[in-house]
C-alpha cells in the first residue's frame, strides 16, 4: 500500500515519526483492526534520556517490549540494563527461532526479521542466582535507602542516618550487616551512650527495632547482597569488541519474595551512576538505557523524603546521558513528580474487569494527548504485542498518539538453558573481579578489639581545646581514648567524615 492510499489519519500520524536521526523501530500504525507497514513508529536516540513508561496489564506483552528496544540499542551501540523478574529475558544472548508467528508478525509490521543474539552479562544479587554477583557496602547503600528496605518509620530513619553519621565520622568501615549491627550495639552501650549525647542519642526501643530488623534481613538471606568486592556501575557502560552495547540481566527470581530489597537495590544502581557519570547534557545518543521493571514496588509505603529523592535523580540524571524506563501495570502506580518527567510512553492494554480498573483506565486516558483514537475502547481491546505509544520528537515535542502493533524480538523469547547461562557467566571477564565475597577488617573486627573500660578511678577530664582545633561532636569523639584507634584510619578512604548525595549513598573514589 502506497502512502498516498493509507488513510488520512494514518498518515497523519506516520509523519509525525518520520525522524531523520538514529532511532529505535517500534513497529507499524494500528487502526481498526488494520496494521500499516508503511507507517512506522519510532523513538529517537536522543531523546532516550527524557525518560519513559512501559506499562500495561500482565500478559499483554510488556517484557517483549523491553526486550525489543534493548536489541535495538545494543544493535546501535548503546549499553541497556534490564532486570529479569520473572526469568525469561536471558533469551536475550541467543538468536530467535523463526516459526509462523514470527513470520506473520514481522509481514504485517514490515519488519526485516532475521534471528539475532546480543552481548550480554548476567549478575544476581549477592550471587543468590547464577548471575555475576552484585554487591554494595552498607556504607555506599546509604540509610535512607537501607531504611527501606528495613521498612522504618521516619524516626527510626532519623535514628539510622545519626547512626551511619557517627560511623563515617569515627572510620568505622560499614561493609555489610554484622558491621552496622556492632556499631548499633555499641552506641547503646554505657560508653557509646555518652558518645551521643551532644546529638540527642539513640534510644534503646529504637535500636531495638533496627536489630531485629537487620535480623530478619540478614535470616532471609539479604546478607549476601552486602559486603565486598562492591560493584562498580561504570560495568554497565560497556561496550562489545564489535561496537554494540552491553546487555546486564540482573537476574531476580531467586529473591523475587523480598521485593522491597531489589527495587531499593536497582534504585541504588541509580544514584552510584547519578554521583559517578559526569554532566553531558542532551547527547545524539545515551551511554545508558535503565529498564526499571515492577516499578511500583520502588514507590509504595516510600517517605516523602525518599519519593523527593527519586524524582530529583530521575530529573538531574537526564543530563548525564543516562535514560530511565519505569515498567509497571498502570500510570497511577508513578508518582504524579516522575510521571511528568517521562517523556516516552509504551502503553499496553489494560483491563477494566472492577470500579478500580475502570478508574484506572480513565486516569491513563488522562495523561495522553489528544487524539483521533477513543483510547478507552482503544486500550481495552488491544492484544497482545500490541500497544498505545506516543513519544518525544527530535525536537522535543510529543508525537501523535498511535496504536502500533510491535515487531517480533529478534532474540530468544525466554529464557536459554541453566547450563548455557553459567557458561556465560563462567566466561565473563568479570567473574574473577566479582564471584568472591571478601571480609576485610572493619567496624565489627574494631569494636570487637576495643580494650574493656578500665575499672580504676576515672582520669580528670582534660579541657575542651579551642574550636579551632577540632571541637563539636568530632572533637569529643577524638578526644575519647577507647576510640583514639579507630582515629588513626583517618587517613584512608573511610576514616574521614563520607559525602553523601541525594539518598545518603557514600561518594567514593574508584
Amino acid at each position: 500500500m502506497t502512502t498516498q492510499e493509507m488513510p488520512t489519519a494514518v498518515r497523519d500520524i506516520a509523519a509525525g515519526y518520520a525522524f531523520t536521526g538514529p532511532a529505535l523501530e517500534l513497529g507499524a500504525v494500528l487502526l481498526d483492526g488494520a496494521a500499516y507497514p508503511g507507517a512506522q513508529v519510532r523513538i529517537p536516540l536522543g531523546v532516550l534520556n527524557r525518560h519513559g513508561l512501559v506499562a500495561g496489564a500482565t500478559g499483554t506483552g510488556k517484557t517483549k517490549t523491553l526486550q525489543l528496544m534493548a536489541e535495538q540499542l545494543s544493535a546501535q551501540g548503546v549499553p541497556v540494563f534490564l532486570a529479569d523478574i520473572k526469568g525469561d529475558v536471558s533469551g536475550i544472548s541467543a538468536p530467535g527461532t523463526a516459526n509462523d508467528r514470527v513470520r506473520a508478525r514481522a509481514g504485517e509490521v514490515g519488519q526485516q526479521w532475521q534471528g539475532q543474539g546480543f552481548p550480554t552479562e548476567f549478575y544476581a544479587l549477592g550471587g543468590l542466582g547464577n548471575g555475576i554477583p552484585l554487591r554494595a557496602t552498607v556504607t555506599s547503600f546509604g540509610p535512607l535507602l537501607l531504611a527501606k528496605v528495613l521498612e522504618l518509620n521516619e524516626t527510626q530513619e532519623a535514628s539510622l542516618g545519626l547512626i551511619f553519621h557517627f560511623a563515617d565520622k569515627n572510620g568505622l568501615e560499614l561493609y555489610d550487616l554484622k558491621d552496622l549491627s556492632a556499631v548499633i550495639s555499641f552506641l547503646t552501650s554505657p560508653e557509646g551512650k555518652e558518645q551521643l549525647k551532644g546529638v540527642g542519642g539513640l534510644s534503646s526501643a529504637t535500636a531495638g527495632v533496627i536489630l531485629r530488623s537487620l535480623t530478619v534481613l540478614e535470616n532471609e538471606g539479604a546478607g549476601a547482597f552486602f559486603g565486598e568486592p562492591e560493584f562498580d556501575t561504570a560495568e554497565l557502560l560497556r561496550t562489545a569488541p564489535d561496537g554494540r552495547g552491553v546487555v546486564s540481566v540482573l537476574e531476580l527470581p531467586a529473591v523475587q519474595d523480598r521485593p522491597r530489597l531489589f527495587s531499593t537495590f536497582l534504585m541504588w544502581l541509580l544514584a552510584d551512576l547519578y554521583q559517578e557519570l559526569p554532566e553531558v547534557g542532551d547527547l545524539d545518543r545515551p551511554k545508558l538505557v535503565f529498564f526499571f521493571d515492577e516499578a511500583h514496588l520502588l514507590f509504595k509505603g516510600a517517605s516523602e523524603g525518599f519519593l523527593e529523592a527519586i524524582t530529583q535523580t530521575v530529573r538531574l540524571i537526564r543530563s548525564k546521558a543516562v535514560g530511565i524506563f519505569f515498567v509497571t501495570q498502570t500510570p497511577k502506580d508513578v508518582p504524579a513528580d516522575v510521571l511528568a518527567q517521562l517523556g516516552n510512553r509504551v502503553q499496553h492494554a489494560l483491563r477494566a474487569f472492577t470500579p478500580d480498573d475502570a478508574k484506572a483506565l480513565k486516569a491513563t486516558v488522562s495523561t495522553f494527548p489528544k487524539s483521533t483514537y477513543d483510547l478507552t475502547e482503544v486500550l481495552t481491546q488491544l492484544g497482545t504485542g500490541e500497544a498505545v505509544v506516543t513519544v518525544l520528537s527530535e525536537k522535543g515535542a510529543p508525537t501523535p498518539v498511535a496504536a502500533t502493533r510491535l515487531r517480533a524480538p529478534q532474540s530468544l523469547m525466554g529464557p536459554v538453558e541453566e547450563a548455557v547461562l553459567r557458561a556465560a557467566v563462567d566466561g565473563s571477564v568479570l567473574t574473577a573481579r566479582y564471584r568472591d565475597a571478601v571480609d576485610r577488617e572493619s567496624a565489627y573486627e574494631k569494636l570487637t578489639a576495643r580494650p574493656e573500660p578500665a575499672v580504676a578511678e576515672p582520669e580528670p577530664v582534660p579541657a575542651p581545646k579551642p574550636a579551632e582545633e577540632g571541637g563539636g561532636l568530632l572533637g569529643s569523639l577524638l578526644s575519647n581514648p577507647m576510640l583514639k584507634s579507630f582515629a588513626r584510619s583517618a587517613g584512608t578512604q573511610l576514616g574521614r567524615e563520607i559525602s553523601r548525595n541525594l539518598f545518603g549513598t557514600s561518594r567514593r573514589r574508584r
